[in-house]
Formats: structure tokens, sequence, C-alpha cells
């Protein structure tokens, strides 16, 4: 599926309307569950969003490529093509938004748990003068991210 299944240019608005939309309401619903940190709920759509983003990008990449693809739409089709872009756009920053807050929460959290981890580590044995810092592993603890998306 390199690009959207019509025969029209009338046609082929209808399905990028219909494209943008769908591609917009599952943004929403990821924004959503992101702000309500809950991103593990996400895992569910993120198929399909992630389908409809590359048809959705390789359709407006051969539109711009060769503008007939669109020509001589209806104006009706063309406003409401334009009004979808527009929320869909706006989606997109919100989408973007939430996303970097989580990774900056999540950033925060794991640099929180290596700062425990290593003060439990550097704690002393025993008590009185003379003590010294418990044998130790060289370095900091290891602490893993992955960070796709």
């Amino acid at each position: 599926m390199s690009t959207l299944a019509a025969d029209t240019p009338g046609e082929r608005a209808d399905a990028l309307i219909r494209l943008t939309r769908r591609l917009t309401e599952l943004l929403e619903k990821e924004t959503a569950l992101f702000n309500a940190r809950r991103p593990l709920d996400t895992e569910d759509f993120q198929h399909e969003k992630t389908r409809l983003a590359t048809l959705y990008r390789r359709e407006i990449g051969a539109v711009k490529e060769d503008p007939s693809r669109l020509a001589g739409i209806p104006e009706t089709a063309k406003r409401t093509l334009k009004e979808v872009t527009e929320r869909f756009t706006e989606a997109l920053h919100a989408n973007g938004m939430a996303v970097d807050t989580l990774r900056v929460l999540t950033e925060g959290v794991i640099r929180s748990v290596a700062e425990e981890a290593g003060r439990q580590r550097d704690t002393l044995n025993g008590y009185g003068p003379g003590i010294s810092p418990s044998p130790r592993t060289a370095g900091a603890p290891a602490v893993a991210v992955n960070r796709t998306a």
C-alpha cells in the first residue's frame, strides 16, 4: 500500500479526508492517554496509527509531487480537506507536547532511581570514627533507557 486507492481526484480527496480524520482521532486518543499518564494503554492502536501515518505521508508526498491528483475537486471538498488538515496539525502538535512531557517525567524518574541507588551503594558500614564506605563496584549502577518513539 503506497498511496490511497482512488480512481478520480474526488475519490482521492474523500479518502484523504477519511484518512486524516481517523489519524487525528488516534492522535487525540493517544494524547489523552499520555496526559492521563497511561502510555501503556496506547499499545492497542499503535500498529494502526503507524500504518495510517505512513499512508498519509506517502499520499501527501505524492500530491506535492503531482498536484493533479487532487485537481478539480469541489470547493466543499477543498474546504473540508483544509479543515481536517488544520485539526490534524493541532492534534499532532498537542501529541508532540504530551510526548515531550512524558519523556521529561520518565527521565526524571530514572534519574531519581539512579541517584537513590547511588546513595544506598555509598552508605557507610558501621558507626564511629575510622569507618569507611562499603566496598563498591566502579561507576554508577546500570540503568537502561529505551528512547523509541
